[in-house]
């Protein structure tokens, strides 16, 4: 593996492990609960907030994500 791709990976999951990281998941957990709803939702709001709810998401996801990629990685490397 690439010494600056392991150093991005291990720089981002040093980030995921901190506890201003837990605390802003706690956070955006909160705004999904909140935002993912329809009530008030237009035709014209419609995208936007679909734009909002997945953004959460993939925030809520990027240190599992994060995790298995670099896992991958490693086995990949350690296979080859």
């Amino acid at each position: 593996m690439d010494i600056q791709l392991q150093k991005y990976y291990e720089n981002r999951l040093s980030m995921c492990s901190s506890d201003a990281w837990k605390d802003l998941m706690d956070d955006v957990q909160a705004m999904l609960d909140a935002t993912n709803r329809l009530d008030g939702v237009t035709p014209e709001t419609l995208q936007y907030k679909q734009g909002e709810v997945s953004i959460m998401r993939w925030m809520l996801a990027l240190k599992e994500v994060s995790e298995q990629a670099f896992q991958q990685l490693k086995e990949n490397d350690a296979s080859a």
